[in-house]
């Protein structure tokens, strides 16, 4: 038997929530968007009113993803985790993946590509860092592999080393090298590169500059 909507009545807690009503009874709440497809006086059958109810569910669950993503960019296994801690179920999250991408606030590949970016500015790391962090995201092997294909760790070591330079600048060789390796080594650049960065960091504090030597 259809039922009849007999009151929209927006909550006085969340306005971005409408409490239906019907047959002059309390039914169910809806998201806004939702709620606005429906007028007073209207029939529902059982149908509609499930309907309803899975949009409402759909779109509980994009206005949570949707804020989670207000804060960074994040990948798709991020929102998937995010939404199963809170309680959404598997279809909901599934469908608010596709929409999401759909309106392309998703896209795993210009969120590794900008991960990277990020790391590199303030504190660049080494290829194999970054590939535990991106593999930890939920980032495909293919799509990490495109991104950090030219990812010059040589620079990144010298990046990272070269502001730590005037803090250590009155240590001797040893303690410098002591301190500089391992400051490079737990950011995961290999020995190699670290070696050729140290050695670089001692010249750029000991040696004279080519313009100081210019009268």
């Amino acid at each position: 038997m259809d039922k009849i909507v007999t009151a929209l009545k927006i909550q006085k807690e969340n306005k971005h929530r409408v409490n239906i009503y019907l047959d002059e009874e309390f039914a169910f709440g809806l998201n806004l968007n939702v709620a606005m497809t429906l007028q007073k006086g209207q029939a529902l059958t059982e149908a509609q009113i499930t309907q309803l109810k899975v949009e409402d569910a759909h779109q509980q669950a994009y206005q949570k993803a949707i804020h989670y993503l207000s804060f960074r960019a994040r990948s798709e296994q991020e929102i998937s985790q995010y939404l199963q801690e809170k309680g959404i179920g598997p279809e909901e999250v599934a469908a608010t993946i596709i929409r999401l991408r759909q309106d392309n606030y998703l896209d795993d590949e210009m969120f590794a590509r900008a991960w990277v970016e990020s790391r590199n500015r303030s504190r660049p790391r080494s290829s194999s860092v970054l590939r535990q962090e991106l593999r930890q995201k939920g980032i495909e092997a293919d799509i990490i592999d495109a991104v950090l294909v030219d990812l010059d760790e040589e620079f990144g070591a010298w990046t990272a080393l070269e502001p730590k330079l005037r803090q250590w600048e009155k240590l001797d060789q040893r303690a410098f090298q002591a301190k500089a390796n391992g400051f490079l080594l737990r950011r995961g650049f290999s020995y190699t590169i670290v070696r050729r960065a140290c050695e670089q960091g001692w010249r750029a504090m000991h040696e004279p500059s080519e313009e100081g030597d210019e009268e």
